[in-house]
C-alpha cells in the first residue's frame, strides 16, 4: 500500500466568472411589427431557409441543365 502523500498545493485559482454584457437592446415594439409585414418577421438567414434556398437552387440548376440537353438533342436530330 501506498502512503499518502504530506505535500499539499494549492488549488489552481480560476478566473473570476465572466461579468453580464452591457449591452441592452429594447425589444420590437408592436407598432413597429406590424409595418414589417410578413418578411420582415422571416429571418433568411438562418439554417432552414439556408437549406430551402440551397434545394431550390439545385432544383433550378437541374432544371436548366435537362433544358439545355433537351435543346441540343433536338437541334443535333434534324
Amino acid at each position: 500500500m501506498i502512503k499518502e502523500s504530506k505535500i499539499r498545493r494549492k488549488t489552481v485559482d480560476l478566473a473570476p466568472p465572466a461579468r453580464p454584457s452591457k449591452i441592452r437592446r429594447d425589444p420590437i415594439s408592436s407598432s413597429m411589427d406590424k409595418t414589417l409585414g410578413l418578411f420582415g418577421r422571416i429571418d433568411f438567414r438562418s439554417r432552414e431557409w439556408e437549406i430551402r434556398f440551397a434545394v431550390v437552387g439545385i432544383a433550378l440548376f437541374a432544371l436548366g441543365i435537362s433544358a439545355v440537353v433537351l435543346d441540343v438533342g433536338e437541334a443535333l436530330s434534324h
